[in-house]
């Protein structure tokens, strides 16, 4: 009878445990990813209105992120209201800064690419545009490829810097993974159960936690890595590489 007293005590308290991980996960505090995301040198945060106002400052003290990338745009008209801000606040700080465009097919390629233009600055030392490819599996193929390819052709013209492509496996293996004319993109990939794999065609950057708390911030953000060291990131990136060492 003991003994069934205890191993009953012992499922019990492991239940209660396994509760409470659960708890803390989908709160964020902790995060089951961060074990594989332990091992990249440089991180970083993309942020958006979601996040409201940030604290600049008090993420730089924190010495813990060296990138932003900020939301700017979406289809043809839509700006992204905390964008200036951001971008202001994270160029400030002397972190390595882009923008993101979250692509629809509610628009031509030209006419997003145009309002992206229009509202991101072209800065020499900011990161590549990134294009958010977040749309459903059900959009004609051949007109995705080609608004797609067109909004990353007028991006890269302006900016002189070929953008990265924010993708979901889904969108990933809907949209891009067999479409020569995009072999030649980067991709940053979103997988926050396990670390991410694309078969034989790398990843540039990893999204590996939606649900972060990072002091300065108020809202969950997400984090990210850069796929390499953090000497391969300033070669890549930095116009100036001083201005991410310098304190």
């Amino acid at each position: 009878m003991k003994r069934n007293k205890k191993w009953r005590n012992i499922v019990i308290g492991g239940l209660a445990l396994l509760v409470l991980l659960g708890v803390l996960e989908y709160k964020g505090i902790i995060w089951h990813n961060s074990i594989f995301a332990n091992g990249y040198e440089v991180k970083g945060l993309d942020v958006s209105h979601y996040q409201g106002e940030i604290n600049w400052q008090q993420i730089k003290a924190a010495g813990k992120y060296e990138f932003m990338f900020v939301k700017a745009t979406e289809g043809k008209d839509y700006t992204d209201e905390w964008f200036e801000a951001n971008w202001q606040g994270a160029r400030e700080q002397r972190f390595l800064t882009g923008a993101y465009h979250f692509f629809t097919t509610k628009s031509t390629g030209e006419e997003q690419a145009a309002h992206f233009i229009k509202t991101v600055p072209n800065e020499q030392d900011s990161l590549p545009p990134v294009i958010d490819l977040e749309i459903s599996l059900d959009h004609d193929q051949a007109g995705v490829h080609k608004e797609l390819k067109a909004l990353a052709d007028d991006m890269e013209a302006h900016y002189g810097k070929k953008p990265i492509l924010y993708v979901t496996y889904d969108t990933y293996h809907t949209y891009i993974e067999d479409v020569s004319a995009f072999a030649p993109y980067e991709i940053w990939i979103r997988d926050i159960v396990k670390q991410p794999k694309l078969g034989e065609r790398g990843w540039q950057f990893w999204q590996y936690h939606n649900r972060g708390h990072v002091a300065g911030i108020d809202m969950y953000v997400d984090i990210n890595v850069f796929q390499g060291s953090r000497a391969a990131f300033l070669t890549q990136f930095s116009a100036t590489p001083s201005m991410l060492l310098a304190d």
